[in-house]
């Protein structure tokens, strides 16, 4: 089980359950927010916009999945999912320019709590060095949501990566590539698993190595007035 007995088990478990639940919900709805700014109200109405997470939850997708995956990797894998957000393409005021931007929106959310934990883990780290606990939650956080940032702008349907690359592409070239949709998953197992972690070397490790420099720069100034550079 990646090197983890038990009390590492519980231990993570303790140290990831609210970053992972975060990280996922809040997720989902940033795309519920988007979408109905942008013209459809099907996921407000079935109360998705909420920040409370157990509007969002999926017992397996966004507890044990993610967490089992995290144990039995050793901490080298991370992926869930909350209950799908509706969005109806055709009720959005611009279908093929606004569809991208409520895609955008899960990632993005990621983005910003990676970075609010990030000033979590400095005020943490000023504040309460002695309290490892919020330390390790505050990390738990960034790398949480760096890693579902990354992984979810993998540009595979039907990941938000993929919507967002739908989106973009000339209408021809959408069309052939939405019918790639039901293979998408197969595609993404295929490539975490072949070859070493193709999907890592090549996308997740890169992808998020750049999003944390972006945030240790956004940081810095903090980092120098509590005198932590």
């Amino acid at each position: 089980m990646g090197g983890m007995d038990f009390a590492d088990i519980i231990r993570s478990l303790t140290i990831y359950v609210i970053p992972i639940i975060l990280a996922v919900t809040l997720h989902e709805a940033a795309h519920a927010y988007a979408a109905k700014w942008l013209g459809d109200d099907t996921a407000h109405r079935l109360g998705r916009t909420t920040l409370n997470p157990i509007g969002h939850i999926d017992p397996i997708g966004t507890v044990v999945m993610p967490l089992g995956l995290w144990i039995l990797s050793g901490g080298m894998f991370l992926f869930g999912y909350a209950k799908p957000v509706p969005v109806i393409e055709q009720r959005l005021r611009n279908p093929r320019a606004d569809m991208p931007i409520v895609a955008l929106a899960g990632p993005a959310a990621n983005a910003v709590m990676a970075l609010g934990w990030a000033i979590l883990f400095v005020i943490s780290a000023r504040f309460f060095a002695d309290q490892e606990f919020f330390r390790l939650v505050s990390e738990a956080g960034i790398k949480a949501n760096i890693l579902f940032f990354a992984f979810n702008m993998l540009p595979i349907l039907p990941l938000d990566g993929g919507r967002i690359l739908k989106g973009m592409l000339p209408k021809s070239l959408a069309e052939g590539f939405a019918r790639s949709e039901p293979y998408g998953f197969f595609i993404v197992l295929a490539l975490a698993f072949a070859g070493g972690g193709l999907l890592y070397q090549y996308w997740i490790n890169p992808v998020s190595s750049l999003l944390g420099n972006l945030i240790k720069l956004i940081i810095s100034p903090l980092l120098t007035v509590f005198g932590l550079r």
